[in-house]
């Protein structure tokens, strides 16, 4: 789990109920960062297109499809080292 803090001082993070007490600090807002699914064929894909992003999958279970959203978005968002 990383938290990045950009230059004017904004927090981000990918959600985490570990981190509610982020809210102590200042005002917080979340956003939906895209959509995990199943198709017609019973396959997960995780719709990124909230953040920019694409669509990724048909995965077979939702965990797959889950874990592919967060490596995409701590990729887009410099979230890894």
């Amino acid at each position: 789990m990383k938290i990045v803090v950009d230059p004017h001082g904004t927090i981000n993070f990918i959600y985490d109920d570990a981190l509610l007490f982020l809210r102590n600090i200042g005002e917080m807002s979340t956003r939906r960062a895209g959509f995990v699914e199943p198709d017609e064929q019973g396959n997960w894909k995780a719709d990124l297109s909230p953040s920019g992003g694409p669509l990724l999958g048909g995965f077979t279970t939702r965990s797959e499809a889950l874990a592919a959203e967060v490596a995409w978005l701590n990729w887009r968002y410099g979230y890894v080292s």
